[in-house]
C-alpha cells in the first residue's frame, strides 16, 4: 500500500482524522476534521515521524537542516530527524523559542546552526503565519529555506482563489510537501466500504471550497 494511504488509515485509527460536521476557523462546516495534536504518545509519534521521513524522501527536496517552528513543529522536527537517521540519513535539526533567551547561550534558536538549505517541518498550514516567521528567521541566519513538509494538505481555498499551501509556495518560492492530501483522503473514502458514507459529503465540500493540486 502507498504510504499516503497508510497514513490516512493510521490517522483514522488514532481518531486524529474524524468524520462528521465540524466548524472551521473560516466558519465553514467541514465534513472532516484533522487534529495532529492527537498523535500524543510514543508509538504514534514514532510512526508519524516515519511517515514524514517517507514524504521527505519521496519529494526529492535537497536540504541540510530540519527546522521545527515553536511549538508544534518542535517534536515533529526532532522525531523526524530520528526517523531519517534510522533510515540512514543523519540530519541536524533546530527549533525556535517564542521569546528570546537573555541568559546562557541566548538567542531565539536552539539546536544545530541554521546553515545551508533548511527544511521546515510543521503539522498543517492554515494562515501561513508560522511559515512566514520561520522563513524570516532562516533568512536572517544567512540560510536558505528549502521547503515545508506538513502532515495533511486540505487543498482548500483561503480568502482568495488559492489555498494556504499555494499561497506559501507563491509568496516564498518554496515547495510544500504533504504526507497526504485531500486527493488521498478521497481515494481512501472511495476504496473503503466502511467509510463510503462519508465520500459524498467530502466531495460536495471539495466542490465548493477545494482547489486543484498546485503541481
Amino acid at each position: 500500500m502507498d504510504f499516503r494511504q497508510e497514513f490516512i488509515e493510521f490517522a483514522v485509527s488514532r481518531n486524529v482524522l474524524r468524520f462528521g460536521e465540524f466548524k472551521t476557523k473560516a466558519g465553514r462546516l467541514s465534513p472532516y476534521f484533522f487534529n495532529a495534536g492527537l498523535f500524543d504518545d510514543g508509538v504514534a509519534l514514532d510512526r508519524l515521524a516515519q511517515f514524514y521521513a517517507k514524504a521527505i524522501a519521496a519529494s526529492g527536496i535537497a536540504f541540510d537542516v530540519l527546522f521545527g517552528p515553536a511549538y508544534k513543529g518542535i517534536p515533529l522536527a526532532a522525531t523526524t530527524a530520528v526517523a531519517l537517521a534510522q533510515a540512514g540519513r543523519n540530519t541536524p535539526f533546530a527549533y525556535n523559542r517564542k521569546e528570546a533567551k537573555d541568559h546562557g547561550e541566548g538567542g531565539t534558536t536552539v539546536g544545530a546552526p541554521l546553515a545551508g538549505r533548511v527544511l521546515i517541518v510543521d503539522d498543517v498550514i492554515s494562515a501561513g503565519t508560522s511559515v512566514r516567521e520561520s522563513v524570516e528567521l532562516i533568512r536572517a541566519a544567512g540560510a536558505t529555506p528549502a521547503g515545508v513538509v506538513i502532515a495533511l494538505d486540505r487543498m482548500e481555498r483561503g480568502t482568495g482563489a488559492l489555498s494556504a499551501v499555494q499561497e506559501v509556495e507563491r509568496d516564498f518560492g518554496i515547495p510544500v510537501v504533504a504526507v497526504a492530501s485531500l486527493d488521498d483522503l478521497m481515494t481512501f473514502l472511495h476504496e473503503r466500504p466502511d467509510f463510503k458514507q462519508n465520500e459524498a459529503a467530502v466531495a460536495r465540500y471539495r466542490q465548493e471550497f477545494g482547489v486543484a493540486r498546485s503541481r
